[in-house]
């Protein structure tokens, strides 16, 4: 018998396989994909993700999603779509959304909330038996301090200089890197990576931000300072909403680049931070094997 635990984020999904006694068997990484499996283009990815862990693990005993876009509800649709991938029937399956897998792996006996900053952002707590919400609203409506927030935010800027001065003026270093990314530095390359990509390959250009911000470019490390500035203002929120207790924060963003994290301690004076970097699959695993009879 053997369990599968799934972490699946927009960038790309984490799984870990393990026996009943707990013990890995195997781990990896495929496609990033979301639960949006009504838009045809979001169920192929979504399948693609699961098919090549099930070509990676063999016949499995259950499984235990976290999965980015899930609601917070039961979704049959998504439940029946992650087992018909995996090959199982949907009463050995789990589907949650990716938030509640995280608090449970960072707040296995409860008491805190988490933020996180990766494709996308959000702040979550089920402290007190409350399910609260903050943010992850996705990349058209907020997503601040994202991976896919800095992306845009970095692209925006740039087009706005060269409309103003018909060159990136004072962001050479950042317009450089940011359109070797996208393939050039012409309007149709721009079109063509932004609105050819999904939030996934729009976060990527988080990276090359974070590089010109190495580089010293003035405009890449003002929107990386914001960025924090934006996790901070999840952190508040999550404890205004949720109460008091310690906010564990992490994710990918949060070491782009040290301006990001000065960012959120200077922001959020008074309250109890952490930066752990639980593992989300491993934590889906353990539940598979303890829910699933």
């Amino acid at each position: 018998m053997s369990w599968l635990g799934v972490d699946m984020g927009g960038t790309a999904t984490r799984w870990v396989r393990c026996d009943v006694s707990g013990a890995v068997l195997g781990h990896g990484k495929t496609s990033g994909a979301n639960g949006m499996v009504f838009d045809p283009a979001e169920r192929a990815a979504f399948d693609a993700a699961l098919t090549g862990i099930r070509a990676a693990t063999g016949p499995l005993s259950g499984a235990y999603l976290g999965v980015t876009g899930a609601g917070f509800t039961k979704d049959p649709a998504l439940l029946h779509a992650a087992a018909q991938a995996l090959d199982l029937t949907p009463d050995r399956v789990r589907v949650v959304n990716d938030m509640v897998l995280a608090w449970h792996a960072v707040w296995p006996q409860g008491g805190g909330h988490v933020v996180t900053a990766g494709t996308g952002s959000v702040g979550f707590s089920l402290a007190r038996g409350t399910t609260t919400l903050v943010g992850g609203r996705g990349m058209l409506l907020d997503d601040a301090g994202s991976g896919a927030w800095i992306g845009l935010q970095a692209v925006r800027a740039l087009w706005r200089l060269v409309e103003d001065y018909g060159k990136p003026q004072g962001a050479e270093t950042l317009a450089r890197l940011v359109f070797d990314a996208m393939g050039g530095s012409d309007w149709e390359d721009t079109r063509r990576y932004i609105y050819g990509h999904h939030r996934g390959g729009i976060a990527a250009l988080a990276r090359p931000v974070a590089q010109a911000a190495a580089q010293g470019d003035p405009l890449a490390l003002d929107l990386l300072t914001r960025a924090g500035d934006e996790i901070a203002r999840l952190c508040r929120t999550i404890v205004a909403h949720a109460g008091p207790g310690p906010v564990a924060v992490f994710g990918g963003i949060i070491a782009l680049h040290p301006s990001i994290r000065a960012a959120i301690e200077a922001g959020t004076a008074g309250l109890t931070l952490s930066f752990p970097h639980p593992d989300a699959a491993l934590t889906a695993a353990a539940l598979a094997r303890s829910e699933i009879a």
